[in-house]
């Protein structure tokens, strides 16, 4: 093997960053920009270096032509009406598929967009115009939009918004009237949707999973994916598979190539097949920026497969990623691109090594389905950990296991697509294939989604990422050794075995006296009250039950009495299925209002499925639970939301039907409030309750609606608030934060310090966090 060429790599990495700082728009990052490559123009003069010299022009040529792309968007009469928030009358040409976002919560359902503004209407001028937007639409335009094809001309009356700095869209186009037809999409879109339909037809008898799961693989297409899938896919490090990327195409396309080797397909007929697989890929994903990106590092995997020097995809990669960057230097701020490109490098720089080494005592298909989605895991692990301050630590496991299915799915989907064309038989005959090999990665996915260690809080900081990253590199440094002997790699996935069943915990947490926890379970709410060895109360469930999941497994709670479930928001709710997996359940508690309707008629159905009993405790009511004594305070006078009324006040009464409790436990009153608002306090006060309590939980969050009457009356020696760390709501507010202060109450925050525990030690309260 020849030594790597890596002499265009420092050359991409130069025009990445400086495309990066002229689409910033600001002279700060120009100017830095600027002296860095007149520093590097200086170096190159001094060492008479063509290497260095290149570095610096291609910083000025990333500035300059990010600079262009970035005047270009943000500038013109879309730019100028979204600055004043204008409502106008404006064409649009849609380029993606409609994203459709269910309601959750305090928030209306939506869909999303990208598209091409052609012409606007505002302020008593009109003009024809060129400008990338974000189109967005909620309430009433949901159904149209979300049927809206790609590639169709429409005029409509929205509001214009202007995007966040550094955006590569002109405006935000929220739409507030009816929809006009101006013109359908073109023939050879229609020709693509009618085969993309064709796909989903082929599988529309199969398992509602298979059919969520096969268009994502295939095409990208996850308007059916589920809620539970995306958890489980991400809990499992399996979420770029329903994603068009690099990475999933080139497994596609080494697939391709293996099974064309097995028919005697050699020499450049092999590439000539690999690239009829891009431009299939290509026609059916449709020519959005991310396929193309994924298109440029599939070619670059298979110009270096087979290959017998890594130097050669590694300068492939830095070529492709040059070119990108070059016509889109928006790309230098996308996630997706970033990690496009380290799943590439791993597959390019590790995969085929470790191929040839497993490759020794395993088939050499398996061995190569093994190592590309491992080293793609690997190499992308330290980004994913700055993006979502996790490690996915069954991740390696569950890509390595479940990637020799992934090509099948995909080849198999793509075949039903095309055999759509000619016989429904013949595609759903495929389909069967391609929906059975999409149902053996769910499995993965879901049974690695419950191992208790199946992913790991990780810092997301610079030095969080920067061991995570030297660890990455020295396990890909250690790989071939590892992978050479079977003993060994059967020790070490023993010891990754032992990792996903018995995580290592944190010393000193939970606290051995704890009697409420506050989980971290991001922006929402989900409180465990212990009532007995190993059993507790759960009050809400949070958003995500991979989160509350994993904090009653690290309080080992194997039973739960009662769920009491406040109300009927998202995000106290839609973490249900993480109490009740693998624990035994008495009964649920709910709110007597039962709104917003999806989410009330999602928690009946969990629990008929499970036959746990549902019920709405009256208020007044007194009764124990193990070791913990309640009195349900609330709600007061909770009625049905007005038919019609405004969203925000649907929410409002949502909120004040919350369930309230008073809990008395190991000699400690702690007053749950839920998100009861100013009128729901008020109410509560208004009845004459005992609401003296050594606990508060803050009501709704912390929000700034709070009546300091009702607050006061607590006497609360600790206020906690439960909110995700960096919410859009500004939760806790400070206002609500000084107001407690105030009245001499320590306030914890678990967006801030994570899950946090009371404790009862000799009667004396206290209280510890996670971090």
């Amino acid at each position: 093997m020849r030594a790597s060429d890596l002499r265009l790599v420092p050359l991409s990495l130069a025009v990445w960053a400086a495309t990066w700082a002229g689409t910033a728009g600001t002279a700060t990052a120009a100017v830095a920009c600027v002296v860095v490559a007149v520093s590097v123009a200086a170096t190159a003069w001094l060492r008479r270096s063509v290497a260095w010299a290149a570095v610096a022009l291609g910083l000025l040529l990333g500035l300059g032509i990010g600079g262009l792309h970035h005047a270009r968007i943000s500038t013109g009469p879309v730019a100028d009406l979204a600055e004043r928030a204008a409502v106008v009358t404006i064409e649009v040409t849609t380029r993606t598929d409609p994203q459709v976002h269910p309601a959750a919560g305090v928030r209306p359902g939506y869909v999303l967009l990208r598209a091409r503004a052609v012409a606007v209407t505002g302020r008593g001028s009109s003009w024809r115009v060129r400008a990338p937007v974000l189109v967005t639409a909620s309430g009433n335009q949901v159904p149209a939009w979300s049927r809206m094809p790609v590639g169709g001309t429409v005029r409509v009356q929205a509001r214009l918004q202007a995007p966040q700095p550094g955006s590569d869209i002109t405006a935000i186009v929220r739409v507030s009237g009816p929809t006009e037809t101006v013109a359908p999409p073109p023939a050879a879109l229609r020709a693509v949707e009618h085969v993309r339909q064709g796909l989903r037809d082929s599988v529309s008898h199969r398992r509602p999973e298979q059919r969520a799961l096969v268009p994502a693989l295939v095409l990208g297409d996850t308007s059916a994916i589920t809620p539970a899938i995306t958890d489980d896919f991400q809990a499992t490090g399996l979420t770029h598979l329903t994603a068009v990327s690099g990475a999933n195409l080139s497994l596609l396309l080494a697939l391709m190539l293996i099974m064309a080797r097995w028919a005697g397909v050699r020499g450049g007929w092999l590439r000539l097949v690999g690239l009829g697989g891009v431009v299939v890929f290509v026609a059916l994903c449709r020519t959005e920026p991310s396929v193309l990106r994924a298109a440029a590092m599939g070619l670059v995997v298979l110009a270096a497969l087979g290959a017998a020097r890594i130097g050669t995809g590694l300068r492939n990669l830095a070529v492709a990623a040059l070119m990108l960057l070059l016509v889109d230097p928006f790309l230098s701020r996308s996630t997706g691109f970033a990690l496009s490109v380290l799943a590439t490098a791993g597959i390019v720089w590790w995969a085929g090594r470790w191929g040839g080494v497993l490759g020794r005592w395993l088939p050499g298909v398996v061995a190569e389905s093994v190592t590309v989605p491992l080293a793609a895991h690997l190499a992308t692990l330290p980004l994913v950990a700055a993006v979502s301050g996790r490690v996915s630590v069954v991740g390696i496991l569950a890509n390595a296991v479940a990637g020799p299915f992934v090509g099948p799915a995909t080849v198999l989907g793509f075949a039903a697509a095309g055999l759509s064309l000619l016989s429904r038989t013949a595609a759903a005959l495929a389909g069967f294939g391609a929906a059975w090999s999409a149902q053996l990665i769910l499995w993965v996915a879901h049974l690695g989604a419950r191992l208790p260690g199946a992913s790991w809080p990780w810092p997301a900081g610079p030095a969080g990422v920067l061991v995570l990253g030297v660890s990455s590199i020295t396990l890909a440094w250690l790989m071939p050794r590892i992978l050479r002997s079977r003993l060994v790699t059967l020790a070490v996935a023993s010891v990754m075995v032992i990792g996903f069943v018995r995580p290592p915990t944190q010393p000193g947490w939970p606290p051995k006296d704890w009697v409420l926890v506050a989980c971290d379970v991001g922006q929402g709410d989900g409180l465990v009250l212990r009532v007995a060895d190993r059993q507790a109360v759960v009050v809400d469930a949070g958003p995500d039950p991979a989160l509350i999941r994993r904090c009653l497994d690290q309080l080992q709670i194997v039973a739960v009495p009662v769920v009491v479930l406040t109300h009927f928001h998202a995000d106290h709710v839609d973490g249900l299925l993480g109490v009740l997996d693998h624990r035994r359940v008495g009964e649920i508690w709910t709110s007597p209002l039962g709104s917003p309707l999806p989410e009330t008629a999602e928690v009946g159905e969990i629990a008929a499925a499970r036959r746990i009993p549902v019920r709405v405790p009256p208020v007044g009511q007194h009764g124990t639970v193990g070791d913990a004594a309640f009195q349900v305070l609330g709600p007061v006078g909770a009625g049905p939301p007005a038919a019609g009324g405004d969203p925000a006040e649907e929410s409002s009464e949502e909120n004040d039907a919350s369930v309230v409790v008073m809990v008395t436990v190991a000699g400690l009153r702690l007053l749950l409030t839920g998100d009861v608002e100013p009128s729901g306090q008020q109410a509560i006060l208004g009845t004459g309750a005992d609401l003296r309590a050594d606990v508060l939980k803050l009501p709704h969050h912390g929000s700034g609606r709070q009546d300091p009457a009702f607050i006061g009356a607590t006497h609360a020696r600790v206020a906690i608030a439960s909110a995700g760390a960096g919410n859009s709501y500004g939760h806790p507010a400070p206002r609500t934060v000084q107001l407690a202060t105030s009245l001499g109450m320590t306030v914890l925050r678990t967006d801030l310090q994570g899950s946090v525990a009371i404790t009862a030690r000799a009667g004396r309260l206290a209280a510890v966090a996670q971090r």
